[in-house]
């Protein structure tokens, strides 16, 4: 099966079915259930439009960084597509988390105790709360959110005790000149470790090899959406 991207100037609903192809290609090669993985389709900075044209493709599940962005995005959109799914997946400032806990369907960049805090008080004011995973930094960079590896065990065994079973798993981010396998791998152990079911790792560039270490969530945007707009 050729499980090539296509290129830029192709549609939406053309490239979200070549990134479904591979993905599907790499679960076999796996040796896993295609069924295990899904793909949240990374729309910031992206117009609405193109969340609609993916909507038509039948892509349900999507990824914002911006609190602000998504707020102003996809409300709207709940009422005429009920399968409709957002996880916010960039840093959260904790001033954001109350906006953060009424519009997302999964927090992924749960990282450091104030932030725990302040989504808890969220949640209980507002009676609701997101599925949660944390951020793992690991590659230990400065300018990167996520909880350091050292920090790492201690931090998710504080979240299971403050949130129970919406503690959902772990994400990462490798750094982008590192080969990204021992990054998933180290996810998976330490997901292992702490039972958590959940592991959102793998972009547009390494999709496929985070499938092959256990990813259940890859976080796919410039292989569907095209370029960020310049102005992003």
């Amino acid at each position: 099966m050729d499980t090539s991207l296509p290129s830029a100037t192709s549609s939406i609903a053309d490239r979200l079915c070549a990134v479904r192809r591979s993905m599907h290609a790499a679960a076999l090669a796996a040796g896993r259930d295609p069924a295990e993985v899904t793909l949240v389709a990374v729309s910031k900075f992206h117009p609405l439009q193109s969340v609609q044209e993916a909507l038509a493709a039948g892509q349900c599940v999507f990824g914002e960084n911006r609190v602000q962005e998504a707020t102003a995005k996809f409300p709207p959109l709940r009422a005429a597509n009920p399968d409709l799914r957002l996880h916010l997946i960039g840093g959260l400032q904790t001033n954001k988390a109350r906006e953060a806990v009424r519009i997302a369907d999964m927090i992924e960049s749960l990282d450091r105790p104030a932030l725990v805090d302040a989504i808890a008080r969220a949640a209980d004011a507002q009676g609701r709360l997101p599925d949660l995973l944390v951020e793992v930094n690991t590659g230990d960079e400065p300018q990167k959110f996520g909880v350091p590896k050292e920090e790492a065990d201690a931090f998710i065994r504080l979240c299971q005790k403050r949130f129970g079973p919406s503690l959902r798993g772990l994400m990462c981010i490798p750094p982008a000149e590192q080969n990204p396998v021992p990054h998933f791998q180290l996810l998976r152990s330490m997901a292992q470790t702490h039972g958590l079911p959940v592991l959102s790792m793998g972009m547009s560039a390494d999709f496929e090899q985070a499938i092959a270490h256990g990813a259940t969530l890859v976080r796919v945007g410039s292989a569907i959406f095209g370029p960020r707009p310049a102005l992003a």
